[in-house]
């Protein structure tokens, strides 16, 4: 064999070495997500990027690309702990969603007034000012954002109301308003089923999430099966249509923890 070709196949080794190291850390410890929507809104934006730990629930067949581990339910699994920002399967489409664990296997969760309800107690909620962005279209998919200051053009501010949600066990976040009395924002009671889970949005007038059903589109309840990881942190962040237009980057969002 010519030296040359001798360089050649120590290349092929390392790039195939390189992707199967790379596959393996993705598998077993952490994942790269990018949040496509603004369902998460201010928690995490359109445009950042995250780190999703997949050591924090174990693992089921969704740990793999293409769902392609031959696993039955979960291996070396923990329970979610209510206020975990998680990514899951979704039990219907197939893709990744990422949202807010409210409900926990057994409970009763109800939203009446735009206030969650659990097991019949309420999760305070104390206004904490505005979140503001401009309008205009946000990512490579170019959403453009709702807003509770109405329809506002291109180069305006855009306003929701922002709040500061305490759950059960301590966990306190931000949800936004946009409307009162939106479209799920009164909701009967739903009884988590064993072993599942009932996710919401931080932005919860504008997120497909438990609240609806899997018969129109929604998450439903999510088996524990489908959770993926615990979103832990946002490593990058880019407002743009592009990552590569660096004058779009958000640096203050770089390596921010996901609270």
């Amino acid at each position: 064999m010519a030296q040359n070709d001798g360089g050649i196949v120590d290349t092929i080794k390392t790039v195939v070495y390189a992707l199967l190291i790379a596959g393996v850390f993705r598998t077993l410890f952490f994942q790269p997500f990018w949040i496509p929507s603004e369902s998460m809104k201010d928690t995490l934006l359109i445009g950042d990027f995250v780190f999703v730990n997949k050591m924090a629930y174990g693992y089921s067949k969704y740990s793999c690309p293409f769902s392609i581990c031959p696993i039955s339910g979960r291996i070396l699994g923990s329970e979610p702990a209510r206020g975990d920002v998680v990514v899951f399967r979704h039990p219907v489409n197939g893709s990744d969603f990422v949202k807010r664990l409210i409900g926990m296997p057994g409970d009763k969760i109800q939203i009446k007034g735009g206030i969650v309800f659990i097991n019949g107690a309420e999760a305070p909620q104390v206004p904490d000012g505005q979140f503001e962005e401009i309008m205009g279209p946000q990512g490579p998919m170019g959403n453009r954002p709702r807003c509770e200051n109405g329809a506002v053009g291109d180069g305006s501010i855009c306003t929701r109301s922002r709040y500061r949600e305490t759950l059960p066990n301590g966990v306190v976040h931000d949800v936004l308003n946009i409307e009162d009395n939106g479209y799920a924002d009164n909701t009967d009671v739903f009884t988590v089923p064993e072993g599942e889970y009932f996710f919401m949005g931080d932005n919860r007038d504008n997120s497909q999430d438990s609240r609806f059903s899997q018969a129109i589109g929604g998450v439903g309840f999510v088996p524990a099966a489908n959770l993926i990881g615990r979103a832990d942190r946002i490593i990058f962040s880019s407002a743009g249509t592009s990552m590569l237009y660096f004058w779009t980057w958000r640096a203050d969002r770089f390596f921010k923890a996901v609270e």
